[in-house]
């Protein structure tokens, strides 16, 4: 185990390759316990990097896990404890979601410094993390999400490179096959549609209250939703494929299916 920092914790997965313990972390709220499993990526040069950060107090942030590049996974808080990993965000009428969620921290640069694919070695490892921390605290496969997701307004992370449709057909989260862009697709008008679609939004646990049914916020959260479910294009217009791809993601957990 890595003694970098001064260790207070056993590990609670038996994945876990390193403890690194980070000092921001604190107590669950209202006795809350992980109902969420927030993925981020790192947006840092290297995971050494992004775990001394997340060790570092002037950071004020942290996360539960950091899974490199080849894999290789560091606990950083107790997953009894509350980590600082989501900042203000929402899901289904919760806003404190650091104290519902575990959240786990995924190497790699980033939009803004050379993103690039997650390799299928660090898809495997968040694989079998996910799905060992859905199961022992019974998180629903529709409840693994994006920090995109809880934070529209704020974050773009994983990202549209995620392979959220693999993670799936492995066993994690919940998705249907979008409907398949066309060429002709353009923006839906009226508020019938923009309507339909914030209906829906709301209803899989979208923060559609921080926007109006049109303009910039609204566009916001319809890209935060295709960067998960519809990422061949991540353009914010809600058009034919995003809505038909929403319908049909709510019928399928109203079915109780998680993968079609």
């Amino acid at each position: 185990m890595n003694n970098q920092h001064a260790l207070s914790f056993e590990p609670d997965s038996r994945l876990v390759a390193d403890l690194v313990a980070s000092p921001n972390r604190g107590s669950r709220n209202r006795g809350l316990r992980p109902s969420l499993l927030i993925l981020h990526y790192t947006g840092m040069a290297s995971a050494a990097k992004a775990i001394d950060w997340l060790a570092r107090p002037e950071s004020k942030v942290s996360c539960h896990y950091v899974i490199d590049v080849d894999g290789r996974i560091t606990q950083m808080v107790r997953e009894i404890d509350r980590a600082w990993h989501a900042g203000v965000s929402y899901w289904a009428g919760e806003c404190d979601i650091n104290s519902a969620s575990i959240g786990i921290e995924i190497q790699n640069p980033g939009h803004a410094d050379g993103y690039h694919a997650f390799p299928r070695s660090q898809m495997r490892a968040v694989r079998d993390l996910a799905g060992d921390i859905a199961g022992r605290h019974t998180i629903a496969p529709e409840h693994i999400l994006a920090h995109s997701d809880v934070a529209p307004l704020r974050k773009i992370d994983p990202g549209e490179k995620f392979d959220w449709r693999w993670l799936a057909h492995e066993g994690v989260g919940h998705w249907v096959p979008p409907v398949p862009v066309r060429a002709a697709d353009a923006a839906l008008e009226g508020a019938t549609a923009s309507n339909a679609a914030r209906a829906m939004l709301t209803a899989y646990g979208y923060g559609v209250g921080i926007a109006g049914a049109s303009g910039p916020e609204f566009a916001t959260v319809i890209a935060a939703f295709q960067r998960h479910f519809r990422p061949a294009r991540v353009d914010g217009v809600l058009d034919h494929s995003t809505l038909a791809t929403l319908e049909h993601l709510l019928n399928a957990l109203a079915r109780g299916v998680v993968l079609q």
